[in-house]
């Protein structure tokens, strides 16, 4: 069942100060913390989880604080030996994953991967690179990322829609997503999640962000039967409204 839609604060001069807060204390916080980690990259490579971890940290402090966004969890948190498949509506619960779920490894765009400085650290912390054009190679480079992940208890996270998408909206599932549920035989547990409409965009507004984690799916479903599930769970919390 949907939810009612949130009731969302009127944008004025005092959010547009706390906005304005966010950005310098946030990012500012961010550089500090960047110019941190590079010792654990190159000398203690498991501490960087740590400086990841305090950095999702700080984000929900600032998140919660200064734009005076709140937040509720519904449904049980997954700890291990499972794949969560999540909507993504913004930055937000891409920053935020490791403050909900305890030790994630997120399956990660190309791209990010190639940043400088950021991308090696994220492979170190454990993303997954997605690779969507390069074929069965990099598919299997992926699932044997994913099982050494699984094995050192990490909670594996995709998107699997793809990308971020406008609140409201509900795309047809990237066809990667079923071969990776297929090829790594474990459960899916849906995660729903509505960040659209307050944090995606350059004033963000107060109001309630709402995860949702769904029943567990069970592995070894037909192609069709995990897509449609998946894609009703993680639309949960869809109320038609756009960004």
């Amino acid at each position: 069942m949907n939810k009612a839609p949130t009731p969302r604060g009127r944008f004025g001069p005092i959010q547009a100060l706390r906005v304005l807060a966010f950005y310098g204390v946030f990012y500012g916080g961010s550089v500090v913390m960047l110019l941190l980690a590079v010792l654990p990259l190159a000398l203690f490579p498991r501490g960087l989880r740590f400086v990841a971890d305090g950095w999702s940290r700080w984000h929900r402090l600032c998140v919660r604080v200064l734009l005076g966004i709140r937040f509720v969890v519904e449904g049980q948190v997954p700890r291990a030996g499972v794949l969560v498949a999540a909507k993504h509506e913004s930055f937000f619960e891409a920053i935020d994953m490791p403050t909900l779920i305890a030790n994630p490894s997120v399956f990660a765009k190309a791209e990010l991967m190639r940043l400088p400085v950021w991308g090696k650290m994220a492979a170190r912390y454990g993303l997954i690179e997605v690779e969507r054009e390069a074929g069965a190679k990099a598919l299997r480079a992926m699932i044997a990322a994913g099982r050494r992940m699984t094995a050192d208890g990490r909670v594996l996270v995709i998107f699997p829609e793809g990308t971020r998408v406008p609140h409201g909206s509900q795309p047809p599932m990237q066809a990667g997503f079923a071969g990776i549920y297929k090829l790594l035989g474990m459960p899916v547990v849906p995660l729903a999640v509505d960040s659209g409409p307050l944090y995606h965009r350059r004033w963000k507004r107060r109001g309630t962000i709402t995860y949702r984690f769904g029943e567990v799916i069970p592995a070894g479903l037909a192609r069709d039967d995990i897509e449609a599930r998946v894609h009703a769970a993680i639309n949960a919390l869809n109320d038609g409204e756009s960004d």
